[in-house]
């Protein structure tokens, strides 16, 4: 492809997705004629596609000079990041592929720029900024993370005091895990699972490994597609859960040995290990939707393995022997490595809440550590998502306010 059809390929996909988008479209539209940026850089990681496109185009309509990088080797789209290449105050230094040192160079290019706000997901900016760029920490106004493990990072970094600026957590809005962690996840990582393999759900054992909301999206489209669900976990609240949906409960170790397919959502390393390998079935299919390439440990199978070879574009078998066990994109998240990511109109509240709390950050004054996203915020996302369905609620009364305000009012 030509540098002019990858731009052309990149607009078109970023057309697709702003159609889409309509609570952004609204965003934008403000942003366009307020300027609430106005003289301000953006730093951001997040991976580069036409959703994400949109988001930055909307900061830079907001007067924003804006920076960014991938936060995943494998989920840079390369047309889309060609295309906003081209727009005025974007810079875009991703890479489809990249090594490890590529990766971090360009996370240097965007801190590069000194941006006033960083939007992190994974937190990849804000952990070079406290470990290698400190020097730029005092100019930082805040930032944002929009992942469940990022979020978790953080609250680790405030404990232990070493989180000096203010991030927003955008993946605790309601707007935001309700919807795009569980709708959004659990589409986009079987669609990213289906189009890899093209092999049929439906009559399969399928484990997922956690049931927080990512883990929960996973399941319930599994068994939509016609699956038997075995769902592993370590919180007793959340396994209950997942037996009373209608999903088997059992540990790993036993789940290893009946499973066809594997999906993790945990965020946490080590999730399936050589021992469970050594059990699975003779072509099991692994797959990961957590952020980082952790949850599945690639060295165990590497080491087992007496040879691998890629049997399907996005799949390596791995010979142990007995049985060949198949990963999908490298155990990285399977949704954005092996799919398009999550669709438009899930991204357009999570994004919505980006562009919201960037303004914010920029007009308040906020002290260092984890901040909520503001409920007014939060709400205001899902009116305009509802009038942009054409749906309209009911509001209370002044008694229904009066009674559910007041103590007084018994049987």
């Amino acid at each position: 492809m030509t540098e002019k059809e990858l731009i052309e390929s990149g607009n078109m996909k970023m057309e697709w997705a702003r159609n889409h988008m309509p609570v952004l479209a609204i965003i934008r539209e403000k942003f366009e004629k307020e300027k609430p940026l106005k003289g301000l850089k953006v730093g951001m990681a997040l991976h580069v596609e036409a959703k994400t496109a949109v988001l930055v185009e909307t900061l830079a309509a907001g007067g924003a000079q804006v920076a960014i990088s991938g936060c995943n080797p494998l989920s840079t789209q390369d047309d889309v990041a060609a295309a906003l290449d081209t727009r005025k105050n974007i810079s875009c230094f991703a890479k489809y592929g990249c090594c490890t040192s590529e990766y971090y160079e360009a996370i240097d290019k965007v801190l590069d720029i000194e941006p006033d706000i960083t939007i992190d997901d994974g937190a990849d900016l804000i952990f070079k900024l406290h470990k290698e760029r400190q020097e730029m920490l005092p100019k930082i106004l805040g930032g944002c993370e929009e992942t469940t493990t990022g979020v978790h990072r953080l609250h680790a970094m405030e404990k232990d005091g070493a989180l000096k600026m203010p991030v927003i957590a955008v993946n605790d809005a309601m707007t935001k895990y309700l919807f795009d962690n569980r709708y959004g996840t659990g589409q986009s990582a079987w669609d990213g699972i289906n189009r890899t393999t093209n092999l049929l759900v439906a009559g399969k054992n399928v484990v997922v490994a956690g049931y927080g909301w990512c883990g929960r999206g996973v399941a319930m489209r599994a068994a939509g597609l016609g699956a038997s669900v075995i769902v592993t976990e370590v919180d007793p609240i959340r396994a209950l859960e997942a037996r009373m949906d209608g999903h088997r409960v059992m540990k790993m170790a036993e789940a290893a040995k009946i499973g066809d397919i594997f999906v993790t959502a945990t965020g946490n390393r080590d999730i399936l290990t050589a021992d469970h390998f050594k059990v699975m079935k003779d072509g099991a299919i692994l797959a990961n939707s957590g952020h980082f390439n952790v949850e599945i440990d690639m060295e165990a199978l590497d080491s087992l393995a007496k040879s691998t070879r890629t049997v399907r574009h996005n799949i390596k078998e791995y010979d142990i022997g007995n049985r060949r066990i198949n990963v999908i994109a490298e155990g990285r998240l399977v949704n954005l490595a092996a799919g398009d990511g999550h669709p438009a109109e899930v991204m357009d509240m999570s994004f919505a809440n980006q562009a919201l709390c960037v303004r914010y950050i920029a007009e308040n004054k906020l002290l260092n550590g984890v901040h909520g996203v503001p409920r007014e915020l939060d709400t205001y996302v899902a009116r305009l998502k509802l009038e942009s369905m054409g749906i309209s609620t009911d509001e209370l009364t002044s008694k229904q306010e009066c009674y559910m305000s007041g103590w007084e009012c018994g049987t």
